[in-house]
């Protein structure tokens, strides 16, 4: 796996970016997070995610080098906004001591954050992420290949750590154009009963 560190989208972190809907992906696999369990939307952006798990009834913790677009978000019940720079090389406290039912992570990429991203997770975890991919470049930024996720990649981030239970790639349409990588993953690789040492399977939800 490569090191070199990207952030996602030019417009992660930016206080004029207006709040969009959740992503459908995030969305589908949201009732897969344990009931009350803590989220954490790491590169936040503007806190769609957040308010869709607060609406959840979930405590959420946003985390971001920029908050401004989220003080709608601010002293909430169940609410927790970090700022945080995530590419100086510092280690995140939050990602080092604490756990949480399932990380939300889209539109970002910076690989060397990936191994604290799993070990945050609690056991039965859920890790939600999806960012652009090689071939995105024909439609737009990001371009760079150090902002960009190879074939399989999250695949192999998530091979011998975590259960897949979902995982995408390929060109979409909307909400622009664009080469995406999808994944849902639930850290749980304990045998199930009768599966031959294989994890039980999770539902899959409409």
């Amino acid at each position: 796996m490569s090191t070199s560190s990207s952030a996602g989208s030019p417009s992660i972190g930016s206080p004029h970016a207006a709040i969009s809907p959740p992503s459908p992906w995030v969305a589908r696999f949201a009732p897969l997070v344990r009931s009350g369990g803590p989220v954490l939307d790491l590169a936040c952006g503007s806190g769609r995610h957040l308010r869709l798990f607060q609406a959840r009834n979930h405590p959420v913790v946003g985390l971001d080098r920029d908050l401004r677009g989220m003080a709608d978000l601010s002293g909430t019940a169940g609410g927790e906004l970090v700022e945080a720079d995530l590419e100086n090389g510092t280690p995140v406290p939050l990602l080092r001591d604490r756990r949480f039912a399932a990380i939300v992570v889209t539109n970002y990429l910076h690989r060397p954050l990936l191994p604290a991203i799993l070990d945050a997770l609690e056991p039965g975890g859920l890790l939600l992420y999806e960012t652009f991919a090689l071939g995105n470049a024909r439609f737009g930024r990001p371009a760079s290949p150090a902002f960009l996720l190879r074939s399989g990649e999250l695949l192999e981030v998530a091979r011998g750590r975590l259960q897949v239970v979902a995982y995408e790639h390929g060109e979409v349409a909307s909400p622009k154009a664009a080469v995406v990588q999808r994944l849902c993953a639930v850290n749980d690789l304990e045998g199930g009963s009768g599966l031959d040492g294989d994890p039980e399977p999770r539902p899959l939800p409409t």
